[in-house]
């Protein structure tokens, strides 16, 4: 870690549990801070949003400033404003010109909602997150210049609601339900494939043409593995259907393994997870351990003869720890196997965009410039401090800024990925296309 980095590492501000209704994210009585102020005044709705992906948020303690916009469709329309760092003119002109020259990838999304089934929702946690809006998250992709993100189905969403401090499932499933909203979500992303509103992102070469185009490629994911049920062969269905990338757990604790942000139940894959990890190298799909504790890691490591990913998160601090972030041991883990991390803009420890730039910098020296990439989970973020796909090119600016050169930004906005990718296709028997 540079010295600067641990300078400027933001701390935890407490704040006394009694003072927040963690069912709905907002405070009792409103504080004295104006910046905690401005934080009060967010509605009812977009504060519980902001809590969908902080399991264990209490337990941590964090606040944010009033700066940070959460991801609600009417709420994340502006540019970045506050940065938290200067970038000019001539520096915010590099960062576009990059993206003409290199394929760009969000190793992890949810662009518009688009796995949402329609209104009206019954759970707390879906209605926090409003109507989806697919139209406007796609062009901002395009207006962005993403070649390509990872548009990641939710396997467990019919499961998810908010409970005390904590997003979790609030049941299991009934037999067949999770393969059937598998199905229903994965005919949404076809359906914009059909329509032509998405390149398709089978393969790295359709990233890179998607680059050449001007165009944004989705690569279609399914966070959870519950949709596999017990039926190995729906792994090589997937493939078939064009998914390219299953991340084995989300908030559920399904029959593959265990998840970070509860006790642990299978001290870490279990029979079956390894079984579908072995199937994922066989018919090509790059397994996601996101999600996933160190245990059910280390299993997965193990077993897969491939690099594999987690998509969406940061390290540990010395002043910012939370059952979502990792260890750099955990991280290590995925390095040495060749794998990437997707750094995450969230809102647990990191309370600007230039604090997210330290956490790219903070893995990149933790694990190597070869093993990071950009997850941002849009639109599902936690107070999010990158928000808009628009603002995508200023990724790039700041990390050439702060001193990167243009062969390692390149390496941490898309060609990494697009490594792992190719391995992970490398050799596939069966037929690639749709």
């Amino acid at each position: 870690m540079c010295p600067e980095l641990q300078a400027k590492c933001p701390r935890a501000h407490p704040m006394r549990e009694s003072q927040i209704v963690w069912g709905q994210g907002v405070s009792k009585e409103a504080p004295e801070s104006g910046e905690d102020q401005a934080i009060w005044r967010r509605s009812r709705r977009a504060a519980v949003g902001q809590l969908l992906a902080a399991a264990g948020l209490a337990a941590l303690g964090l606040r944010t400033s009033g700066a940070d916009v959460p991801s609600q469709p009417d709420e994340d329309k502006a540019p970045l404003a506050d940065l938290g760092m200067e970038l000019g003119p001539a520096q915010r002109a590099a960062g576009v010109a990059f993206l003409a020259r290199h394929p760009t990838v969000d190793v992890h999304a949810h662009p518009g909602l688009f796995w949402l089934s329609p209104p009206p929702y019954t759970a707390l946690a879906r209605r926090s997150l409003g109507e989806p809006f697919v139209g406007r998250a796609l062009a901002d992709l395009h207006a962005g210049r993403v070649s390509a993100a990872l548009f990641s189905c939710v396997a467990d969403t019919e499961l998810l609601d908010l409970s005390g401090t904590t997003l979790r499932a609030g049941r299991e499933f009934q037999p067949g339900e999770a393969y059937a909203d598998y199905q229903r979500q994965l005919a949404k992303l076809q359906t914009l494939r059909d329509r032509l509103e998405v390149a398709r992102g089978l393969k790295p070469a359709d990233v890179r043409a998607a680059q050449r185009h001007g165009q944004t490629a989705a690569v279609f994911a399914v966070e959870g593995g519950d949709f596999i049920e017990d039926r190995l062969d729906r792994v090589g269905e997937a493939f078939r259907d064009g998914v390219r990338s299953i991340q084995l757990v989300h908030y559920h604790i399904n029959q593959l393994g265990d998840i970070q942000s509860e006790a642990p139940v299978h001290n870490g894959l279990t029979p079956l997870g390894k079984a579908v990890v072995r199937e994922m190298n066989s018919v090509g799909v790059l397994i996601d351990l996101a999600h996933a504790t160190f245990a059910a890691t280390k299993d997965a490591v193990e077993v897969s003869t491939r690099p594999v990913m987690i998509s969406h998160t940061n390290l540990v601090t010395q002043t910012v720890s939370h059952p979502r972030l990792i260890s750099r041991e955990h991280a290590a883990l995925v390095a040495a196997a060749g794998g990437v991390i997707g750094s995450w803009p969230s809102g647990i420890g990191q309370w600007t965009f230039a604090d997210y730039i330290d956490s790219i910098r903070r893995l990149a020296d933790a694990v190597g410039i070869d093993h990071v990439a950009i997850g941002t989970d849009m639109h599902a973020n936690y107070r999010p401090v990158f928000r808009n796909y628009r603002d995508w090119n200023l990724i790039p600016a700041a990390l050439l800024a702060r001193g990167l050169s243009e062969k390692d930004v390149a390496k941490i906005m898309g060609q990494n990925f697009l490594r792992v990718f190719d391995a992970t296709l490398a050799h596939t028997p069966g037929p690639r296309e749709w």
